[in-house]
């Protein structure tokens, strides 16, 4: 059965006010579609609003484009990482996919200690709203000196104006945090559509038997969701059974991968040398060394054209990450080596707390599976970017396990 449609979502997410500090909540109504799409509408607006930006050049669809898998198709160093509105300061961190983002449940501790959830790579933001309020007060990304900035900027615009009363009362933009909150709420909403989430990959379209997948495709869906083969799916799988519909790839739990560290960052900026990114560690929410290295498991969906991979868009092809889980349960030479570099795989960025009950499991893989898993992969590209995928780089060798 398919996970909660977008109307779905907004009755569940926008029934409660909005909080804020220590001013009157922003009620949203939920009465009907109209208001709902109403809301979503204002949020589409929102999000492709360059002028939110401190020199007005960059809005939420620049580091997020709806035309690139909601991913940033500009980024630096080899793609890495964004590049802010000022035109100088860089991310720290590969700008995710916003598809299907709405689906990462609150973040929140299991009874089991584990963590999971919430938005942007460490869990930081509970939800879709937090996560829209973070940008634009981001002095690496949109650069507003403040909410009261980016609420000034908002009544700049008759449109927004009306808008807002319209929705959320007259009294919106009485105080600050009432009207920065109801901003986020709408970038929320528009993010919770469909057009985020649309299910009609060829993946999709085979459950529902629109689409017949290829050998190469079939091969590459059975081993991924084989825990005898490949384990994929331990991680990579929401649903406790394959093959059904609305499946988004991920358990939203966080992990240590053992991902390198990412050169052509430090390259730019000679302070990221011998520094390493906390992942988990640094969510205000957790602080706990035990947690240092380890991210949000990412979606698939859309993950054959939304690369560069991993938190730091160190790798630049998909195969090579497909590859790079496999070194763990390959003891063959060449399958140590990074096809991207010619070298050993590197180091891990963090060494602790790799998640080897994941990692280490399954046979080692011979080419004929590898491109399988990858062939899979792309079936999960929804039906607007298939456009983008492209024969993957010709960077193996052909020679042996490679």
């Amino acid at each position: 059965m398919r996970l909660p449609t977008c109307s779905g979502l907004f009755m569940l997410c926008l029934a409660a006010p909005v909080p804020v500090l220590s001013t009157p909540a922003v009620s949203v109504p939920v009465g009907s579609a109209l208001e709902r799409n109403a809301l979503a509408e204002l949020g589409r607006s929102l999000f492709l609003d360059v002028n939110l930006s401190r020199r007005r050049t960059q809005s939420c669809a620049s580091c997020h484009d709806p035309e690139a898998g909601f991913a940033d198709p500009h980024g630096q160093a080899g793609g890495a990482v964004s590049l802010g509105d000022d035109g100088r300061s860089l991310g720290d961190r590969n700008a995710p996919t916003a598809s299907y983002a709405r689906f990462s449940p609150r973040f929140h501790r299991t009874g089991e200690g584990k963590y999971v959830g919430g938005q942007f790579l460490d869990g930081r933001e509970a939800d879709l709203a937090g996560q829209a309020g973070g940008p634009p007060l981001n002095p690496k990304e949109m650069g507003m000196p403040d909410k009261a900035s980016v609420v000034a900027r908002l009544q700049e615009n008759p449109g927004y104006v009306a808008r807002f009363e319209a929705i959320f009362g007259a009294g919106v933009f009485t105080h600050t945090e009432s009207a920065y909150a109801a901003m986020t709420q709408a970038i929320a909403a528009f993010e919770a559509t469909d057009e985020f989430a649309p299910f009609d990959s060829k993946y999709d379209r085979y459950l529902r038997g629109e689409y017949t997948l290829t050998a190469q495709e079939d091969l590459g869906m059975t081993l991924f969701f084989s825990q005898q083969f490949t384990n994929c799916n331990r991680c990579h799988q929401l649903k406790t059974s394959a093959g059904v519909e609305g499946e988004t790839f991920s358990n939203y739990e966080f992990h240590n991968i053992g991902v390198p560290a990412n050169p052509a960052l430090q390259a730019i900026d000679d302070q990221k040398t011998g520094a390493f990114d906390p992942g988990l560690q640094g969510n205000p929410a957790v602080g706990d060394p035990a947690q240092a290295g380890k991210f949000k498991v990412p979606t698939l969906r859309n993950v054959a054209v939304t690369g560069p991979y991993m938190h730091n868009g160190v790798f630049k092809d998909l195969r090579t990450v497909v590859l790079f889980y496999n070194k763990y349960n390959s003891r063959s030479a060449k399958r140590q080596i990074n096809p991207e570099t010619g070298e050993r795989w590197a180091e891990p960025e963090v060494a602790d707390n790799l998640s080897r009950k994941e990692l280490e499991t399954g046979p080692a893989l011979k080419d004929k599976r590898i491109d399988a898993l990858v062939a899979f992969l792309k079936t999960l590209t929804d039906r607007r970017y298939e456009h983008l995928l492209r024969k993957p780089v010709e960077i193996r060798s052909r020679s042996g396990q490679m």
